[in-house]
């Protein structure tokens, strides 16, 4: 009987071993960098040190450097192909809107860290799947059933408790943050209708390249008339080059470890991952900063909203291979899948 050099394990149990030790290794990556870009974005927006409380053109950086990245990737070095299909209508119908929605995004949930913490954010971004499906509902894409109004109302009322639990709650904050919630809740409808109606197929790359410089014009435009005069009236900011390089880099990065994430698992996995970040950064958050308060109401009710959170996930991965047989196994992402579109723009709210 042949013994393999691998600790004695036979070939396809270290092989196997191996393939296990290479998706924790992806998952632990994913949350350590997702949670990591998020302490990163307040700490460049409110910390003394850096002085740099400009959200929309902190995020207008994060767009232009992924432009300038996905081009040099497929126009430059050519390393990886644009998908073909996209025509001027289907960019200025569809692609525009999702630009745009992804930019506001963005712009809202960075201003937000201005004036909550990020716990408190965290909790008030699980209301999300709530937006969704009432939007959804609105235009045709979601089903009114009895299950799913229960977990919107767990997730509700989850959202609601940890709200009254929070000590120093600035309504500011929590406007700019539930914006920002409602924008990206409108971003995965368009994608939705972007996708059925269009039957475009788009890989990761190819959504950031059309997406990124359409958010980066929409972000210009409040930048140049809310921002601009303000930085240029203000003698006390700075603009450290290396640290918001590095910012721009972490969130490119995040994009790709979440697509990474996917293609070796599945959505169901990581969803749950994003569960598992979410929590770990509400946790640590009361520990890094001064800002955060967390109180026993805060928890429970954050609880409460998680496992509703959880439940509709559960519930969406079961019913979308139900109403779509054709297309296989859909938890899993190959090269082009429109399901890739999706990821790509889900992991950059992520970053922000």
């Amino acid at each position: 009987m042949e013994r393999s050099n691998n600790g004695g394990k036979p070939p396809a149990a270290a092989a196997a071993w191996k393939d296990g030790a290479v998706t924790y290794f992806h998952l632990l990556f994913y949350i350590a960098i997702s949670g990591g870009q998020i302490f990163f974005n307040k700490w460049v927006l409110s910390s003394k040190e850096i002085n740099f409380p400009y959200p929309v053109a902190l995020t207008l950086l994060h767009m232009v450097f992924s432009s300038v990245v996905c081009f040099a990737i497929t126009k430059v070095f050519k390393i990886i192909k644009i998908e073909e299909g996209m025509t001027t209508d289907i960019y200025i119908n569809s692609v525009i809107p999702i630009g745009a929605m992804f930019a506001m995004t963005l712009w809202l949930g960075n201003s937000a860290y201005l004036y909550i913490s990020v716990a408190f954010a965290q909790m008030l971004k699980a209301i999300m799947p709530v937006a969704v499906f009432l939007l959804g509902a609105a235009f045709g894409l979601e089903e009114m059933s009895y299950r799913m109004l229960a977990i919107m109302s767990v997730i509700s009322v989850g959202v609601i408790v940890a709200s009254v639990g929070e000590i120093t709650i600035s309504w500011v904050g929590v406007v700019y943050q539930m914006g920002g919630v409602v924008a990206e809740a409108l971003r995965l409808i368009f994608i939705e209708i972007f996708l059925k109606k269009k039957g475009v197929k788009l890989n990761l790359i190819s959504m950031m390249y059309y997406v990124s410089p359409c958010s980066a014009l929409c972000l210009f435009i409040p930048w140049l008339f809310l921002e601009k005069p303000k930085m240029d009236d203000s003698i006390s900011w700075n603009f450290p080059p290396f640290t918001l390089f590095l910012n721009c880099l972490c969130t490119f990065i995040l994009n790709m470890s979440v697509f990474l994430v996917i293609s070796r698992t599945s959505a169901l996995t990581a969803r749950v991952t994003g569960v598992v970040r979410d929590w770990s950064v509400v946790l640590l958050s009361a520990a890094i900063f001064a800002d955060t308060q967390l109180t026993f109401i805060n928890i429970i009710g954050y609880a409460i909203a998680i496992a509703g959170v959880v439940a509709y996930n559960n519930h969406k991965l079961k019913v979308k291979p139900q109403s779509n047989p054709q297309q296989g196994d859909e938890n899993k992402v190959s090269q082009g899948n429109p399901r890739d579109v999706e990821i790509s723009m889900n992991s950059a709210k992520e970053s922000s």
